[in-house]
């Protein structure tokens, strides 16, 4: 004999989790719907053009706005921090600068909003800020592939950060 499910399932008759409950794992810089066309960054010059933020001139009666990265700079709320500590950074403080700044630099050819916001001495060492959680953890990919030590990183979903930290 063939059994046969019942029309109404046991998890269909249990109430759905409040949405309110959930933490929100949206970024708050990262909008789903486009943008008016044309439009252009008054901070930085990038264009909005076909869904992207790209390099170049905008068209003469764009409308200026601002790009997500130059709003995170303004609100000083970052996506990524790298934390660098060690005796070796202090060694090699200017080489490993000359990395991220390389790092920053390739990125930015395909993705313009990947930046680097801040990097500061501190008593640790050095922490670096970006507008980009993947560029954190590009910087920190990199720095363990060129300079080897010890490598750290984990997800926020609660603020939306990426803490890499680095250390040799």
């Amino acid at each position: 004999m063939r059994r046969t499910r019942s029309k109404i399932h046991a998890a269909a008759s249990k109430p759905r989790e409040s949405a309110s409950n959930k933490p929100s794992r949206r970024d708050p810089y990262v909008t789903r719907a486009r943008r008016t066309e044309p439009s252009v960054c008054g901070r930085c010059g990038l264009s909005y053009r076909r869904g992207r933020w790209v390099r170049g001139r905008g068209a003469t009666q764009a409308k200026r706005v601002t790009c997500p990265a130059c709003q995170r700079i303004a609100d000083c709320y970052p996506a990524g921090i790298v934390k660098l500590s060690g005796a070796y950074l202090r060694a090699h403080r200017e080489e490993i600068e000359h990395l991220i700044r390389h790092v920053e630099q390739r990125e930015q050819r395909n993705r313009p909003l990947m930046r680097v916001m801040d990097m500061r001495v501190t008593r640790s060492g050095l922490e670096v800020t970006t507008t980009d959680a993947k560029l954190a953890r590009g910087i920190g990919v990199a720095l363990r592939h060129a300079h080897h030590g010890e490598l750290d990183y984990d997800w926020s979903q609660v603020e939306s950060v990426m803490r890499v930290s680095w250390s040799r």
